[in-house]
């Protein structure tokens, strides 16, 4: 009788464990979102910009996110063709990622990132405009 009880439970509790397995839900790149710290910048060759990565399901910044796409460039200035280096520094704030690039014009530039997340398959990619001021 007391085997039969043990086994109940466990049969119980196997089964609570798997239904909610079942129901975990799982992100799809548009569940993340690049967000500018700052959307004006000083112009110049060693202009910082400053990005954080966002699960908008819960508000919370993603850390530990692997950025191997960035493009800048004036766009929205329509100048697409005008382009400038990237290049990742260290950031000291979780979830936040820290760029330096010569904005070299004052105007509207915009900055495109891919990223991968952890456990997530497939990239993140967004953009932001950051405007570049005197």
């Amino acid at each position: 009788m007391k085997t039969t009880r043990n086994f109940a439970r466990g049969s119980l509790a196997a089964i609570a464990i798997l239904s909610a397995s079942s129901t975990v839900s799982y992100a799809s790149p548009q569940d993340y979102e690049f967000q500018l710290v700052s959307a004006e910048v000083k112009q110049g060759p060693d202009a910082e910009v400053s990005v954080r990565l966002v699960d908008k399901r819960n508000g919370q910044p993603v850390s530990d996110a692997v950025i191997f796409t960035t493009r800048m460039d004036m766009a929205p200035e329509g100048m697409e063709t005008m382009t400038t280096p990237v290049e990742e520094l260290p950031s000291g704030q979780a979830g936040t990622y820290k760029f330096k690039t010569n904005l070299s014009m004052e105007g509207g530039w915009r900055f495109q990132l891919g990223a991968k997340v952890q456990g997530e398959g497939d990239t993140v990619a967004g953009e932001v405009v950051v405007k570049a001021t005197p």
